[in-house]
């Protein structure tokens, strides 16, 4: 594997577009077309992303399409987030040797590392959860939430036991790409409207922003963190570039032909 990885900060880009952009760099690496890639990023518009596997009901759509809210499935598992102000990423790399051809768990473990030690460089004190639950760790009420950031999974990150970053990863033979979000401020009424259900009482809260725990926290300081951390983890170099004109023009095709489509948003 490379010692010399991309960094890819897009900035805001659509719901749509930010899937379709994410499914076509990991192609791009399994292809050996490019390097490993991590890729920052934002949305233009408060979003709803649901997991790959996850029912369309699990989301009130007729408010967000009232409300303007775009909502896209992504091509990761996982449960529902209301994107907005965040940080998002994308990591993709090859499976078939090196650092991550060591399985699922494995794999999310070693990039839950680096976030885990740009997280300390800002002055946090992460926890890293390295423990798969049990029934007698997950409520019933957790299990059943469509939100993302109501419980904390392997590989995730808390602060003070409040989950402060969200993962969900594919996996193919030869490549794997895990998204993940990391929020610094919730709108917790249009997360109710959203998903229809009742705001949460702050002392049952398990779902804070950043700037709820770090009042002062910089954005571009966290995405400093992130990138230093990566190449520290992992012994590596990042090359900060745009993706290439060639992964621009298909992830555009893939938007229109899957990512924009009811066929693809409302397949369960």
């Amino acid at each position: 594997m490379s010692d010399t990885w991309r960094f890819i900060d897009s900035g805001p880009c659509s719901a749509s577009y930010n899937m379709a952009l994410d499914e076509v760099v990991a192609g791009a690496v399994r292809e050996d077309y490019a390097p490993p890639t991590l890729r920052i990023y934002g949305w233009d518009f408060p979003s709803v992303s649901i997991g790959c596997f996850q029912k369309i009901s699990d989301i009130d759509f007729e408010y967000c399409r009232a409300n303007h809210v775009p909502v896209t499935r992504r091509p990761t598992g996982g449960r529902a987030i209301l994107h907005g102000d965040e940080i998002t990423y994308s990591f993709s790399a090859k499976t078939s040797d090196g650092f991550f051809s060591k399985g699922l768990l494995d794999s999310y473990k070693k990039i839950s590392a680096a976030f885990e030690k740009a997280f300390l460089k800002i002055g946090l004190a992460p926890e890293l959860k390295l423990l798969k639950d049990n029934r007698h760790t997950v409520t019933e009420d957790m299990r059943k939430s469509p939100l993302c950031f109501q419980s904390v999974s392997y590989g995730e990150i808390s602060v003070m036991r409040n989950k402060i970053i969200g993962s969900a990863q594919k996996r193919w033979l030869d490549g794997l790409l895990q998204q993940g979000s990391i929020p610094f401020s919730l709108d917790r009424e249009k997360t109710a409207r959203v998903f229809g259900i009742q705001p949460t009482s702050e002392p049952n809260n398990r779902a804070h922003g950043l700037k709820d725990i770090m009042s002062d926290l910089n954005p571009g300081d966290l995405k400093d963190a992130i990138r230093v951390s990566f190449e520290e983890v992992f012994d590596i170099h990042f090359v900060s570039v745009s993706p290439y004109d060639e992964e621009i023009v298909l992830a555009r095709k893939l938007e229109a032909e899957k990512y924009l489509t009811h066929e693809w948003n409302f397949r369960r």
